[in-house]
């Protein structure tokens, strides 16, 4: 497939969803940022329709009506083969493009951190919402985790942070656990006095429940405090992130040879000094050929450079593409 005209690159996450018009020579013609990716939650057909108005402006922002040659989607929830196959599906059949291809959206960061010469080798491990793991090995060897959540073995994410310094503030205000900063730090980020309040306006919805994200920077700051309670969550965090890429380098035979490992997602982009020590100490450890680094361009970039790659395009447009969001 050669990309002779325009492409769509789209990147949809938990949280927000990115779509971009790209040219084959690395212009980019519009950008449109809206809401959260939730197939699991609101159905295929209503999840993509999120997408609509953003491909519609997007195309508004160059003056025109579609459809484009292709469209790459990286896309959150399509972790599983019928899933890819059902997005895809929905997708294809919007019309916005002759072909589409849709992977799961840890690639897009994954391809955002690789070179853009060469095999596409490396791993990715993003840790925003939620936390997943991607690697592509040589000659198209690929290693994947379901990352459906706590089913399929998954520890770590944003979401799961907050939840875990809810639970350990709410045994530390009883005497059932350890004491922590995090009881009175959490209250009062909400100015509320006791872990009691909280609780009571989580549970009965006079605190909206999205704003639990906010917690999550809340553990970071008392664990910069020394509080071994917070800390031990952050090191946990480090080392799940070091096992994910451990193991997918193992996976795809890449112990021997330095490889990049990408780091992004909203918790790793913050380069919290404590969990991106412990991240690099402990890569160095268990798999020293290494080579991390975290990627903050957002991950719809990769989703561009995807387009590039298919069509073959020149060097220079990796350039200037990569140039347009600095």
């Amino acid at each position: 497939m050669g990309l002779t005209g325009t492409a769509l690159a789209i990147d949809a996450g938990n949280s927000k969803t990115d779509v971009a018009l790209v040219t084959a020579d690395g212009g980019l013609l519009g950008t449109a940022r809206g809401g959260g990716f939730r197939p699991p939650v609101v159905g295929v057909g209503r999840a993509v329709d999120v997408l609509a108005p953003l491909v519609r402006s997007v195309l508004d922002q160059a003056g025109l009506t579609g459809p484009v040659e292709h469209l790459s989607a990286f896309l959150a929830n399509a972790d599983l083969p019928v899933e890819e196959a059902d997005l895809t599906a929905e997708v294809a059949g919007r019309g916005w493009a002759r072909t589409v291809s849709v992977r799961n959206d840890t690639f897009a960061l994954l391809r955002a951190g690789l070179p853009d010469d060469g095999e596409p080798v490396g791993v990715a491990v993003v840790c925003g919402a939620g936390i997943n793991c991607a690697g592509l090995g040589h000659q198209g060897a690929v290693a994947r985790f379901p990352s459906i959540g706590r089913i399929s073995g998954d520890w770590g994410g944003g979401s799961h942070l907050a939840d875990e310094a809810l639970w350990c503030a709410a045994r530390a205000e009883d005497s059932r656990g350890e004491p922590t900063g995090l009881a009175r730090a959490l209250p009062a980020h909400f100015g509320l006095t006791t872990m009691l309040e909280l609780i009571e306006a989580l549970h009965l919805r006079t605190l909206p429940d999205h704003r639990r994200h906010e917690l999550t920077p809340l553990l970071f700051a008392v664990a910069a405090t020394g509080d071994p309670v917070a800390r031990g969550i952050v090191v946990r965090q480090a080392e799940e992130i070091a096992l994910l890429a451990a193991i997918a380098l193992e996976r795809l035979g890449l112990l021997g040879e330095p490889t990049p490992v990408v780091l992004g997602g909203g918790v790793l982009a913050a380069r919290h000094p404590l969990l991106h020590e412990q991240i690099t100490r402990l890569l160095s450890e268990r798999v020293p050929k290494a080579v991390p680094h975290v990627v903050t361009a957002p991950p719809v970039l990769g989703a561009a450079l995807d387009t590039l790659d298919r069509a073959g395009a020149e060097a220079g447009a990796y350039g200037r593409l990569r140039g347009a969001w600095g």
